[in-house]
């Protein structure tokens, strides 16, 4: 018979910033409103899909990511 336990909910053990929206990029804006909207509905894979597509759009040297 299987054994019925309560789930183990680790924190992450090297905490990452979320990216932040860049000054005049419409990407960035809309993942960052994206993100947003998924938080507030409790998803948590689209939360984390949008930090990987903020980390990944590319910016010219210079631009604050």
């Amino acid at each position: 018979m299987p054994r019925r336990c309560r789930p183990v909910h680790l924190k992450d053990p090297v905490p990452v910033p979320e990216p932040e929206p860049v000054a005049g990029c419409d990407v960035r804006a809309a993942l960052a409103g994206q993100r947003a909207g998924a938080r507030a509905i409790g998803d948590k894979t689209t939360v984390i899909d949008c930090n990987i597509e903020m980390r990944n759009h590319p910016h010219p040297k210079g631009a604050r990511r």
